[in-house]
């Protein structure tokens, strides 16, 4: 018998699941995602290969965002508005990345040092942007990508804890994100 492919619909299943429950059995989490344990176990065999596999999943997904974001040909505001809708589509693979995340991803030579090219990639398109005029420049695009994934991470678990909408989450990260919370122009 072959190996099932997950779908993505599983994937974001088990990575919501996995997140509210890090400690929950292959049963548990194949329950909560809505497949069988022995489809998950034909899948991934045990807890580490689950999270390498949605690490590994997570990653590409987020990688999609940024090369259908076109963040190094399309105008900086439209390329803006397409990353923050498309990390937003993969919100349960984005906050599960962020709770698997620790703070030396990105050291040279770390296994998670595959974070690197994400936020070179976010980098290069907030200095563009600096460049073009939309992003301020007294704030280096290095803290811009770090404020952009921190507030997207804020506003992925606000959505999950139930204290945002989803509905309305894009059109206010844009807006907070070009313009602070200040009420009026400081």
């Amino acid at each position: 018998m072959a190996t099932p492919t997950p779908n993505d619909r599983m994937l974001k299943a088990l990575a919501a699941a996995y997140v509210e429950k890090p400690r929950a059995t292959l049963k548990q989490l194949a329950d909560a995602a809505g497949t069988s344990t022995a489809t998950l176990h034909r899948l991934c065999g045990t807890r580490e290969a689950l999270v390498k596999m949605l690490e590994s999943q997570g990653l590409s997904a987020l990688n999609q965002v940024i090369a259908d974001a076109e963040l190094t040909k399309a105008e900086p505001l439209e390329a803006l508005r397409r990353m923050i809708v498309g990390h937003l589509a993969q919100r349960e693979l984005l906050l599960f990345m962020m709770f698997q995340y620790r703070p030396d991803s990105n050291d040279p030579g770390n296994e998670c040092s595959r974070w690197a090219s994400y936020t070179d990639a976010l980098d290069t398109f907030f200095l563009r942007g600096q460049h073009e005029g939309l992003f301020r420049i007294d704030i280096s695009a290095q803290m811009l990508t770090e404020l952009f994934s921190a507030m997207l991470y804020g506003v992925v678990d606000a959505e999950r804890c139930g204290r945002a909408a989803s509905a309305t989450s894009a059109i206010v990260f844009e807006k907070f994100f070009l313009h602070g919370g200040s009420a009026q122009k400081v």
